[in-house]
């Protein structure tokens, strides 16, 4: 009788503790996507401020190959960045650090070909020409929330690295995976903005 009691009891606190995670889980997201949501008018400024500034006047010394491909790196990164969230969820440790690593690598590559962009809009129209000032903020703002993307994804992925975390609450990686995402939405608009309106 009292083992069948305390075997009761024991399920009634395993159920109140999965449901403390649930609720903890939930009022994670909503955290995240109120976040999420007060970024989209920083960019939303950003992108406004752009038409407002210049119209749809755009320098011809634009590298549009460079654009398109620094496009489709990011683009590519977040498919990746779904499969490991993916393999995460379905308790994969080495499907989650693989396709983990191979975002981390596109992401660098990403900001790398940022930075050789920059490098030839300095010549072309630098920071004190209107164009100038909203492109390298337009991009800069950008750059700093992929840097901070990366580093959200890397830690992750050290956490887990080893097995540590792995099977258990998949919530920072898919955390992490959310902001990813939300940053590369962010620069689908970014791009035609700043490449492909004229």
């Amino acid at each position: 009788m009292a083992t069948g009691q305390a075997a009761a009891t024991g399920n009634v606190s395993g159920h109140g503790a999965e449901q403390a995670v649930q609720k903890r889980r939930s009022l994670n997201r909503i955290g995240l996507w109120l976040f999420l949501l007060s970024e989209t008018f920083l960019f939303s400024a950003l992108l406004s401020s752009r038409f407002f500034l210049m119209g749809l006047d755009r320098p011809e010394e634009l590298d549009q190959e460079l654009g398109l491909a620094i496009t489709m790196i990011l683009i590519l990164s977040s498919l990746t960045a779904f499969r490991a969230e993916t393999f995460a969820f379905h308790g994969d440790q080495k499907g989650f650090s693989r396709y983990m690593i191979c975002t981390l690598i596109l992401g660098l590559l990403f900001m790398l070909g940022v930075g050789y962009e920059w490098s030839q809009a300095f010549h072309h129209f630098p920071p004190d020409t209107g164009y100038g000032t909203l492109f390298f903020t337009m991009t800069g703002v950008h750059a700093f929330h992929v840097a901070t993307g990366l580093i959200a994804l890397a830690v992750v992925l050290w956490i887990r690295r080893g097995g540590r975390g792995a099977g258990k609450d998949t919530w920072p990686v898919e955390g992490a995976v959310k902001y990813w995402h939300f940053v590369d939405v962010a620069w689908v608009f970014i791009y035609p903005a700043l490449y492909l309106v004229n």
